[in-house]
């Protein structure tokens, strides 16, 4: 179990300086997650990592993404993220991780000297950690979650250790661990990281910290415990969600518990962090399981490696998301089918699989009703958690009958309705209100725990400008109508495919810059 060793001179600690009185973090899983015998460890690690095949990456990576289960499982997929950064130089390294044993309801920085290993000891970064505890209100100087407990030792940072020690050589930590992983626990953590990383802000400090080559890992394993099938397409939408830098759709699908990674507050984290300091890019390297080692498919674990990059250069263009006239009339279809369906008390709509690849995709979906050209309902989701077709299907049932601010549509009122449905793009959060283009942008807008969304054709409809629109996405989250101007606010923006039924001309208007 992982202890805390007091050592009275420093000498033996690999480099933390003399001082009285040193508070070491032992090794904990030593020999279970990894093995003891610093030759061993070492060797399996090279044969990992001689393993990795991939092509050079463009851009500075600024954090990464890494498994934290026994190495005989997660290790071949760890060894993508620590190929990438091998001999990159970076001299302090936070290490983001969630607690499995111990339940915190804060954020735990390791308030000890230094965190071991069979490799030696790791010195803990002092002046930062203090630093981050001033700037983050989420975060406290501390042992718990990081020393054994009654149960067990943590080991979603300790695995991490060797190999950042074999690829990196010297560096110094910042050992945390997330109890809560809220996304006001996350903006908070991230944007913490990043005020004291930045440069520019460093150079403007009357006592700046070190400037010293920083990466930020992000330790979390995918889904647990689901059939390989059902794993992989769970997993492959968080990864999708991360690629596409849509941290609001993933922080949501985690507190949601409708998609799993057990470090999905971490993830979240280093996202907000990295984008802040000037990452435009996510890259997965590697997608596995358990079940790929031990032969059990029935109960697996997910497992991936990226890394998140300052790029040189925009990202390669994706084909866009699009559908043809007839996948959309098939969809419209299938909403009028289930509204009708629902209103009438009769079973609910059970649908075939289609043929169409496009309409087996998850994608976030809103599905708008009007009797009358007035509005009757509008819910939906803004990621999907199932095939398109289903997901059309089930919002628009919601639409009907469960929007709280109307009554549920009456069985008079089905042969005057008319059916609208909206398909999502990821969310990006948006650092300049300039970048808002009426009628190609809807907007998504947090603050703590409230928030708003307004689809991209309701600006146009209403002909506002970007600041109204803003102002009534606002009005809409139950804010004030400036509190897109707080800091404390988010802004993120999406684009949609918008069509519906009777559609004898196109529902959006051409952009309209903002201001």
């Amino acid at each position: 179990m992982a202890l805390l060793r007091l050592h009275p001179d420093a000498r033996e600690t690999g480099g933390l300086g003399a001082t009285a009185v040193q508070a070491i973090r032992e090794a904990g899983v030593a020999g279970a997650f990894y093995p003891s015998d610093p030759v061993r460890l070492k060797g399996m690690m090279d044969v990992m990592l001689a393993d990795v095949d991939m092509q050079p990456l463009q851009g500075e990576i600024l954090a990464l993404l890494a498994p934290h289960a026994g190495y005989v499982y997660s290790g071949p997929i760890a060894a993508f993220s620590y190929a990438a950064v091998k001999g990159h130089g970076y001299e302090r390294v936070i290490v983001i991780a969630p607690s499995h044993f111990v339940s915190v309801r804060f954020t735990s920085v390791y308030e000890g000297d230094g965190y071991e290993t069979p490799l030696g000891v790791i010195p803990v970064d002092k002046d930062f950690i203090h630093r981050l505890v001033d700037a983050d209100p989420h975060s406290r100087l501390s042992g718990q979650a990081h020393l054994a407990s009654a149960e067990a030792s943590e080991h979603a940072i300790e695995v991490q250790l060797p190999w950042l020690q074999h690829v990196l050589g010297p560096f110094s930590l910042v050992p945390i661990i997330m109890g809560d992983q809220s996304y006001a626990s996350c903006r908070s953590l991230g944007g913490a990281l990043a005020t004291l990383l930045d440069e520019q802000n460093l150079s403007r400090q009357e006592d700046p910290l070190p400037r010293r080559k920083t990466l930020i890992v992000a330790s979390s394993d995918l889904s647990h415990y689901f059939p390989s099938e059902s794993a992989s397409v769970m997993d492959h939408r968080t990864l999708a969600a991360l690629e596409a830098w849509d941290y609001a759709t993933m922080s949501r699908n985690f507190e949601a518990q409708l998609w799993e990674a057990c470090g999905g507050g971490p993830i979240v984290s280093a996202m907000i962090a990295a984008e802040r300091l000037g990452a435009t890019q996510a890259r997965v390297l590697r997608y596995g399981q358990s079940g790929d080692v031990s032969g059990d498919r029935a109960n697996v674990v997910g497992y991936a490696a990226a890394v998140f990059l300052k790029a040189p250069q925009a990202p390669p263009e994706k084909p866009e998301f699009d559908l043809s006239r007839e996948e959309k009339d098939a969809l419209l279809h299938i909403a009028r089918r289930a509204v009708e369906a629902a209103v009438r008390g009769e079973r609910p709509v059970k649908l075939d699989p289609p043929t169409s690849t496009a309409l087996q995709q998850a994608r976030g979906v809103f599905v708008t009703l009007h009797s009358y050209d007035q509005l009757r309902g509008c819910v939906g989701y803004t990621a999907g958690n199932g095939p398109l077709y289903r997901t059309v299907r089930d919002v628009a049932v919601l639409a009907a009958k469960h929007d709280p601010r109307f009554r549920p549509v009456t069985v008079e009122e089905l042969p005057t309705l008319s059916y609208e449905i909206s398909i999502l793009s990821p969310m990006r959060r948006i650092q300049n209100v300039h970048q808002i283009h009426v009628g190609r942008d809807g907007l998504l807008i947090r603050n703590r725990d409230q928030q708003g969304l307004l689809l991209p054709q309701v600006a146009a409809e209403q002909q506002w400008d970007a600041f109204r629109f803003l102002e009534e996405t606002c009005a809409k989250a139950g804010l004030a109508r400036s509190a897109w101007t707080s800091d404390d606010t988010d802004i993120f923006a999406f684009t949609a495919i918008v069509f519906r039924s009777n559609e004898d001309e196109p529902l959006i208007p051409p952009a309209i810059p903002p201001g």
